[in-house]
């Protein structure tokens, strides 16, 4: 039996054990039922037997089809624009990776004042400072622009997530993560809710010393 698949049977499991667990007192069986799978997907994404995605998709559709909440409830959601403005900003740091433009920018940022890490680091911060009064999302400026960016400059650095991350990348990251607090309180215009920084929480947690 392969690894994944005991993975998601734990998963299921573990949801159905808490469905049949009786209904505690003040509680709904709609609220009860709701919790147990709200559980199974939080172990789905910790576990992950299959991607994240994957997991979110099959959660949403056991909430619909055992008929806890209604299609349009499970799905409202996703009608935030805040959340399609993180799910953008993620594609588009996906991309600058992907096509080699932030390598590219990397390499150009490296020319001009990669003597030292430490002058990198303050490169980063000084433009996430220029960029935070026109940008009023973080998830746009740190997800999207300085995050793919860094990534860029650890890797042409050899700094990769493992035993090399102390190299650059880690500090990059570090970097990012507290000027990207500092500079959400400074300007009204520079934050548009702070939760868009889990754009780049797990690979920053695997950049970062002791990260897991």
């Amino acid at each position: 039996m392969s690894n994944n698949l005991i993975k998601g049977l734990v998963t299921i499991l573990i949801g159905i054990a808490i469905w049949f667990i009786p209904v505690p007192e003040g509680l709904t069986p709609q609220a009860w039922h709701l919790f147990a799978l709200m559980v199974a997907i939080i172990i789905g994404f910790i576990l992950q037997p299959v991607p994240v995605g994957a997991v979110a998709f099959i959660g949403i559709t056991a909430i619909v089809l055992t008929d806890t909440l209604k299609l349009s409830e499970a799905l409202s959601g996703f009608s935030s624009g805040a959340i399609w403005l993180i799910v953008a900003a993620f594609l588009f740091a996906r991309g600058f990776i992907k096509t080699g433009l932030g390598r590219r920018i990397a390499y150009m940022i490296l020319k001009a004042i990669g003597d030292s890490t430490l002058k990198v680091g303050y490169a980063l911060a000084l433009s996430d400072l220029i960029l935070a009064p026109a940008t009023p999302s973080s998830a746009a400026r740190a997800g999207g622009i300085i995050f793919p960016i860094a990534r860029s400059l650890a890797s042409a650095l050899d700094s990769e997530p493992g035993p090399t991350s102390r190299k650059a990348g880690a500090y990059f990251l570090q970097v990012i993560y507290q000027t990207e607090s500092v500079v959400c309180a400074m300007f009204l215009t520079a934050m548009a809710e702070h939760r868009a920084l889990s754009i780049m929480v797990p690979d920053m947690l695997t950049l970062v010393p002791g990260g897991k």
